[in-house]
């Protein structure tokens, strides 16, 4: 039986340079008869960090992350998840697992303490101590008030909050998340992302799946990108990026274009709602350099910010991306 630690302790002291990380895939392949999900993924997400796992529709990422909880085996490759090889240690591996889906797939007639108790049941929790636990994990995701309604009445933002819940229940080392922030609103988006960092802080480790890239930029001290089934080297991609967008905006928006036009710098238009100007700059030293140029010139710039975060800049820049 696993132990449990009370719910009135405090977290572990963070490891600041764990020995062993969280998650370690190999040369991991995937097929499903003649279709090929995941090709050949390698990389490895640390203890103590949130992980972002990026790609496009169809690059393998829910095939993936089926893998490293256990419930796919890949047809080659290693995966190794807290210590344990998934293959020849399977059973220590996946308790240590949290999984959540990006549906919550779960017994409609069973409240929604009755679905946590049964599932800290299952990860060899006494009643009493599933129950206490499950009321906790209820506080802990703003669910407190529908512990004893069933889970058909909870709207999706509610369901995900509840899928997040049962994949905490057993405080898994390592954390596993697709989507999840599907449905939620926007204090609630706030509120998992506070979760999410705090439970990077006390030592585990988080891999998330999303699509929203600019709240993952908040979190993420890591990512991992896949196109094709394939893990992607970014760090090529960002050395060959020759140019930004940055977004200018000044108190005087045709001084700033007569500015830019002086220089032969080409500028467009950017958001109709507004009077900001985008130009393409290579890096941040250009735009340190056109910034005080404007200064100097007495144009009263008062916004200078690139465009879009560094994630969603190398997911455009995928070879193959839509342009």
């Amino acid at each position: 039986m696993t132990d449990y630690p009370a719910l009135s302790s405090p977290p572990a002291a963070p490891n600041t340079q764990p020995a062993v990380p969280g998650i370690f895939a190999r040369n991991v392949r995937r097929t499903f008869g003649s279709v090929l999900a995941v090709a050949d993924v390698s990389f490895t997400a640390p203890a103590a960090a949130v992980t972002a796992l990026i790609g496009p529709n169809g690059s393998g990422k829910t095939t993936l992350l089926l893998m490293l909880a256990g419930l796919l085996r890949p047809d080659v490759g290693q995966i190794n998840v807290a210590g344990f090889d998934m293959a020849r240690s399977s059973y220590e591996a996946r308790i240590r697992i949290g999984w959540m889906p990006d549906t919550l797939g779960t017994w409609d007639s069973l409240t929604c303490a009755e679905i946590l108790t049964g599932y800290g049941r299952a990860y060899g929790m006494s009643k009493a101590f599933a129950t206490e636990r499950a009321h906790f994990m209820l506080r802990q995701l703003f669910l407190a008030e529908y512990a004893n309604a069933p889970a058909r009445v909870l709207s999706r933002g509610q369901k995900q909050r509840l899928g997040l819940a049962r994949a905490l229940v057993h405080d898994p080392q390592v954390v596993l998340l697709d989507e999840p922030a599907s449905g939620l609103d926007p204090r609630s988006r706030i509120e998992l992302r506070d979760l999410l960092r705090s439970l990077a802080d006390a030592g585990k480790t988080v891999l998330v799946s999303s699509h929203v890239l600019s709240e993952l930029e908040e979190i993420a001290d890591h990512s991992v990108f896949l196109q094709r089934g394939q893990s992607i080297d970014v760090r090529a991609i960002e050395r060959n990026a020759t140019v930004r967008g940055w977004r200018l905006e000044a108190l005087d928006p045709a001084a700033l274009q007569a500015f830019l036009n002086s220089r032969n710098l080409p500028w467009r238009p950017g958001s109709a709602a507004t009077t900001e100007v985008i130009v393409n700059l290579p890096d941040q030293q250009a735009a340190l350099a056109l910034l005080r140029e404007a200064v100097a010139a007495g144009v009263p710039l008062h916004t200078i910010a690139p465009v879009s975060g560094r994630l969603e800049e190398t997911y455009l820049s995928l070879d193959g991306e839509r342009q």
